[in-house]
């Protein structure tokens, strides 16, 4: 009988799906891998965000400004917000026309909230979800989107789910949620913008690290 070289099907599925998680991990390898790693910073997309016990604004002003008020202090001030030191990248190109296009399509009626379990009510499904439906345009490579999901008076946080992207196969690499506490700050920007800046102070100082030995090797 002759030997056949032929593979059944079943096993290419199997290899085919294993050089998918194989590209995927040497995604993450290369970005925790070196400093030189081309990145881009996506912003934060504030499309499923709740504003909890929060009277304070109103919902049209906060979509029309103030969540573009948020993003654009963030890249305005990088000392302050330092998204390289935080991500250890030597160069880290950004581009906020996506997220703000898709901010200023939120739905107002479903911004401010009462509850305070919408605190912590989105899943890691939520996130790839929102990935999937998101236009790159022709964008490729890896990028860095902030998912908020909250921000509260009550829990006096914000919650922010930090999320690394294949942009080209709009397929999440690595998601985590992060909470950082709200601080003093003169006006509605500048107060919820304080949580911001301790959640990329803590992927400075700590969760960056972690990631990297859980990710990187």
């Amino acid at each position: 009988m002759k030997k056949t070289n032929a593979l059944r099907p079943g096993f290419v599925l199997v290899l085919l799906f294993a050089t998918l998680l194989s590209a995927q991990a040497q995604t993450l390898k290369e970005f925790f891998g070196s400093s030189e790693t081309p990145v881009l910073y996506l912003g934060i997309d504030f499309t499923k965000n709740k504003v909890i016990n929060d009277p304070t604004a109103s919902v049209n002003d906060i979509r029309d400004r103030q969540y573009d008020g948020i993003n654009d202090l963030v890249l305005a001030e990088p000392k302050k917000y330092d998204l390289k030191g935080a991500f250890h990248k030597s160069n880290l190109n950004s581009d906020l026309g996506p997220v703000s296009k898709r901010n200023t399509k939120a739905n107002t009626e479903e911004i401010k909230s009462t509850s305070t379990a919408d605190f912590k009510r989105l899943k890691e499904d939520d996130i790839k979800s929102l990935v999937s439906g998101f236009d790159f345009g022709d964008k490729k490579g890896i990028g860095i989107l902030f998912v908020a999901e909250a921000m509260s008076k009550s829990d006096k946080a914000a919650a922010v789910w930090v999320t690394l992207i294949d942009m080209k196969a709009k397929k999440v690499l690595m998601t985590e949620r992060l909470e950082g506490s709200t601080g003093m700050g003169f006006g509605w920007r500048n107060f919820w913008a304080v949580p911001f800046k301790k959640i990329i102070d803590e992927i400075e100082k700590k969760k960056y690290d972690e990631w990297k030995s859980k990710y990187g090797s």
